[in-house]
């Protein structure tokens, strides 16, 4: 009984951690033997970093989500030999993914900077990429282009070639799509729109489709963290911050990796930027330890609550007056323990308008209300509490509880005011 009660908790404490998919877009342009690749990352990430490795054939790789040990993780990137890579994320059907008699991949990101460091070719990186099991990518669509112009999409059951003048990719699995045209994400359709009546290699023209394909959200000056163009023939790639079109920065990849392995943060290198600092000011569980843990102590007392109130409903059933509220209660701390588990686990809840839609589950969307229910749980609650102590018909521990709830349940509401999760009333 005691396993069946905590494995649960233990599942949950140890899901608890703000996912932090990326909605990015992607182009490549191909124009008299010279091919530009352009990746705009769209994150509410704040360490957006650009690095040099030399191991293998010496690469650059961008990235913003640190990842242990194991540095950050490359959402794009290029090596010496003009073979570039963008990561986008893209919900994979489950059923399709088929990994079978091939090498598991333990470390993705370590994984990720190694198809750069061996391969030069979109052919070279095919091979290389059908001996692994990708279902470790269930939610990442890859695409990797050569200096000929040639790219590759890498979906988790899937490779796909292809020599289009011209390509466009944002957060789908091309695979999966029956008609392009039905395509809703705008970055998408503007870049397709773009390139669809001009098209160059020319800087000044990949700076502009960049800007296009950009995201700047109304919620807290959101969007695009970070845009690379990679200039697979001259080896140089152009960075512009936080959807700022107006600076930009060059690397040559050939000066930077004589000088050995490092890192810049890309913040560091760009004037202050107003909109950065309005989304670094507002607190997330995805930028604020205190808030990750505050939600990960509430999930477990939720659920210890809950327990709890089941034991006494059971237990203390002589006790008459306001019996079922305790079974109210342990429903309503089980619906708590899943909207704090929601909260720390989908972050586009806190940038979305709300009620926010997830592309998760209707029932992550049902809990997308609960914050508009906890004043009037609070408020009733109150009023049962004092009733309940007037009368004196509940014990300490009981009343305590109940106490305990509704600070808890007062607490999240506060937050929730300034996430900004009641702005569906207008």
């Amino acid at each position: 009984m005691i396993r069946f009660l905590v494995t649960p908790f233990i599942v949950l404490i140890l899901s608890l951690t703000a996912t932090q998919a990326t909605a990015c877009s992607m182009y490549k342009v191909t124009v008299n033997g010279k091919t530009m690749v352009g990746c705009n990352h769209d994150t509410w990430l704040e360490t957006p970093h650009i690095w040099f490795e030399t191991k293998g054939y010496g690469a650059a790789f961008t990235g913003a989500r640190y990842d242990g040990t194991n540095g950050i993780a490359p959402q794009s990137g290029m090596n010496e030999f003009g073979l570039v890579f963008s990561r986008l994320a893209a919900a994979t059907p489950k059923a399709k993914i088929v990994g079978a008699n091939k090498k598991q991949i333990d470390t993705p990101t370590l994984y990720l900077k190694n198809v750069l460091h061996s391969c030069k070719t979109v052919a070279d990186v095919k091979t290389y990429i059908e001996n692994y099991d990708h279902s470790v990518f269930s939610q990442d669509v890859f695409i990797y282009i050569d200096r000929l112009g040639n790219y590759l999409i890498v979906e988790p059951y899937l490779l796909t070639e292809g020599k289009d003048s011209s390509y466009v990719l944002a957060n789908f699995c091309p695979s999966e799509i029956v008609d392009f045209s039905t395509i809703t994400q705008q970055r998408y359709k503007k870049g397709k729109a773009v390139l669809t009546t001009n098209s160059s290699t020319s800087l000044a023209f990949c700076v502009t489709l960049s800007d296009t394909m950009s995201v700047c959200r109304t919620a807290h000056g959101d969007g695009t963290l970070l845009t690379s163009i990679w200039d697979n023939t001259a080896g140089n790639v152009h960075l512009c911050f936080y959807h700022n079109y107006e600076h930009q920065l060059q690397f040559n990849l050939a000066h930077e990796l004589s000088l050995g392995n490092h890192s810049i943060d890309v913040v560091k290198l760009f004037p202050p930027n107003k909109e950065f600092k309005q989304l670094q000011a507002y607190k997330t569980p995805l930028n604020s330890k205190g808030m990750d843990l505050a939600l990960r102590l509430w999930l477990g007392f939720f659920l210890l609550s809950s327990v709890c109130w089941g034991v006494s409903f059971v237990v203390k059933k002589h006790v008459q007056s306001y019996r079922y509220l305790k079974l109210g209660l342990v429903l309503f701390n089980l619906i708590m323990t899943y909207y704090v588990f929601v909260l720390g686990t989908d972050v586009g809840i806190y940038y979305f308008k709300a009620p926010y839609q997830s592309a998760h589950s209707l029932l992550f969307n049902v809990e997308g209300y609960i914050a508009l229910l906890l004043p009037v749980i609070v408020i009733i609650l109150l009023v049962v509490l004092v009733k309940i102590t007037q009368q004196k018909v509940w014990g300490v521990f009981s009343k305590g509880l109940l106490a305990l709830n509704i600070l808890s349940y007062g607490a999240i509401m506060i937050l929730a005011f300034y996430w900004g999760l009641y702005n569906v009333l207008g």
